[in-house]
């Protein structure tokens, strides 16, 4: 049954078809002719034969089956009804799928109601079709502020989200595979077309239901509306204080507004921000005098958030992992002081954090990070690079692709995934455990001799979602090439059975945590000496199924070295002792890290400032 089909039929008596085709001042009959006395009958089909076959296919079944008829009749248009109030009072975050939600009264389809009652039949059908189609719209913004909210903790931003998608199937393909991307890709991209067309039908036959009795759908909508302003006026609010009357939809639209207006103006605002710089002009040989004939590593550890050390799921194995490597350090002679950072983004988009503590600039959105690596902002690798006592290295296993990004954090060189030598597995998104990234950065840079130091930097994703399968601790002399993971990957855990179990995601989550901090700190036992200098950080907290709706961006941040002249430099900042950050720890925002820890090993910048008024 056609969502265009009137909801009543024609009486099973009459030997023909009479339809209608509603006017707003008319009703003309038309005689459909029946298969034996239609002229044409047997002849090639002409412009509108599939349309009058089609016609007769109904009249027929309709006199056969009238009880059926009208019954499917009135229920398609009370699942166009359904569909149409589900995109209007359908809410953007997971947890709030609620019946309260569902059981409030909207005031836009009242609003339209009396606008397309009084429009002509072709202005009134062609605002149907668009009603439909933003209402298609809108469901898919809703369902990506459910996705974003759920891994990003925040919702979807219709000016600079749209890249991320790309990124998504990249996720989608290393997690099932390229079939199974795939196929997610072409049942999605289906989905989102039979939306639109499905929701374009809804409100064409709910607007044909309206005009075809007038009178009664003029009634109907006075009422409707009478009872929403009563509602509002009263501010009622019987079910757990959700208010009966709905002007969501009205809000949504004005708030996505809202933010595209504010995203551009952050935009022009960000720009002129981004080209101040108090370090610009530092010389070279001022940068970093602290930390001269020191081998510098700044590595990030992915998803290693807050919740990592508070969560009651995941902290006691991480707080064992780093008790443990605490201990171990200390008898190599290293110490270590720990803070927190708030990082700029949450759940994923990692390059978000690197660049906010690589630049400092608070960089939380794709256009942020585009416009200040177009530029020349300072970074700390590019402080490091700009001394010229520095050898600066990247190793990147996340990167699969070219990488120009490396040029602008000054980088001398950069290992990608296709360059460190890996002959393992995948475990899941990551393409090669941290254990082995760190004994390829051995072998490729770190135990060669040189003329200068290295500064590093280091990004660890074996702790990126979806968890699982997991890699283990090796021999470091039986890592090679890394075949050995090639039966713990087989052995391991099910992506699809770990990320969608609430107990198991936090299980799995702690211990690849747990992982990456042993491949860290064991390296720097095995392969540190007294002029190496470690500072590492989560670059972000887990996704809100580990970390929790509503959870924090803190991540903590912790500087290892062997020369206690080193961390001396860095008392005032008031961070714990040792390799947890405690309670009373400060808190700083991520961009503030540059600027302090240049501060801290080189010399206060000058600063020209305006006369008091």
């Amino acid at each position: 049954m056609s969502l265009f089909t009137r909801s009543s039929p024609s009486p099973a008596t009459d030997a023909t078809d009479t339809t209608y085709e509603t006017d707003e001042t008319s009703r003309r009959p038309t005689a459909d002719v029946s298969a034996s006395d239609d002229p044409t009958a047997g002849a090639p089909a002409r412009t509108g034969e599939p349309v009058r076959r089609w016609r007769r296919y109904r009249t027929a079944f309709r006199d056969k089956y009238p009880l059926a008829t009208r019954g499917l009749s009135w229920g398609v248009t009370a699942l166009a009804a359904a569909l149409v109030f589900f995109a209007l009072l359908m809410p953007g975050k997971a947890e709030f799928f609620e019946a309260r939600q569902f059981l409030r009264i909207p005031v836009e389809p009242i609003l339209a109601a009396a606008l397309l009652m009084v429009l002509p039949r072709r202005p009134r059908l062609v605002a149907a079709v668009a009603i439909g189609v933003g209402l298609a719209a809108l469901v898919v913004v809703k369902a990506l502020d459910i996705g974003f909210n759920q891994f990003l903790g925040r919702g979807f931003n219709v000016v600079l989200d749209w890249g991320l998608l790309d990124d998504a199937e990249s996720y989608v393909k290393d997690t099932l595979g390229s079939t199974g991307a795939r196929v997610a890709v072409v049942g999605l991209v289906a989905g989102v077309l039979l939306l639109f067309v499905v929701m374009a039908l809804a409100a064409v036959r709910l607007v044909n239901l309206l005009v075809r009795d007038r009178d009664r759908a003029t009634k109907g909508t006075i009422v409707a509306g009478t009872v929403w302003i009563t509602c509002a006026a009263l501010g009622l609010t019987p079910i757990e204080n959700t208010a009966v009357a709905s002007r969501s939809t009205i809000g949504f639209v004005q708030d996505r507004w809202g933010r595209v207006q504010e995203t551009l103006r952050d935009e022009a605002a960000f720009a002129k921000e981004a080209r101040k710089d108090r370090f610009a002009d530092v010389p070279g040989d001022q940068l970093l005098t602290g930390l001269r004939g020191k081998d510098v590593l700044i590595t990030f550890i992915e998803s290693y958030g807050r919740a990592a050390l508070e969560d009651p799921a995941v902290a006691p194995g991480v707080d064992a992992a780093l008790d443990e490597e605490g201990e171990a350090l200390t008898r190599a002679g290293f110490a270590a002081k720990s803070g927190w950072l708030t990082s700029a983004t949450y759940g994923g988009s990692s390059w978000l954090g690197h660049s906010t503590f690589l630049t400092g600039l608070w960089i939380d959105n794709q256009s942020r990070y585009r416009t200040v690596t177009a530029g020349e902002r300072l970074t700390l690798p590019g402080a490091f690079h700009k001394t010229g006592a520095w050898r600066t290295v990247g190793i990147v296993p996340g990167v699969q692709k070219n990488w120009p990004e490396g040029d602008f954090y000054g980088l001398d060189k950069v290992y990608d995934s296709r360059d460190l030598g890996y002959r393992g597995p995948k475990f899941s998104w990551s393409t090669m455990p941290d254990q082995y990234a760190l004994t390829a950065f051995e072998r490729l840079e770190a135990a060669k001799e040189g003329d200068k130091p290295l500064m590093s930097e280091i990004i660890l994703t074996s702790s990126h979602q979806p968890w699982a399968p997991l890699p283990k601790m090796v021999g470091w002399d039986e890592v090679g090439d890394g075949s050995v993971y090639k039966d713990i990957e087989k052995a391991g855990k099910d992506p699809a059975d770990v990320f969608t179990d609430p107990v198991k995601v936090k299980e799995e989550y702690g211990k690849s945590v747990q992982y990456s901090l042993h491949s860290l700190l064991r390296y720097v036992e095995r392969y540190g000496d007294e002029n190496t200098v470690l500072v590492f950080l989560g670059d972000h907290q887990p996704m809100a199924s580990v970390s929790g709706n509503g959870a924090g961006h803190d991540v903590p941040v912790t500087i290892v070295a062997h020369d206690p002249k080193v961390l001396d430099r860095i008392d005032d900042w008031g961070w714990s002792d040792g390799l947890r950050p405690g309670d009373d720890a400060p808190v700083w925002r991520m961009d503030s890290f540059r600027d302090r820890f240049l501060t801290a090993y080189g010399e206060e910048p000058n600063v020209a400032r305006s006369p008091s008024p």
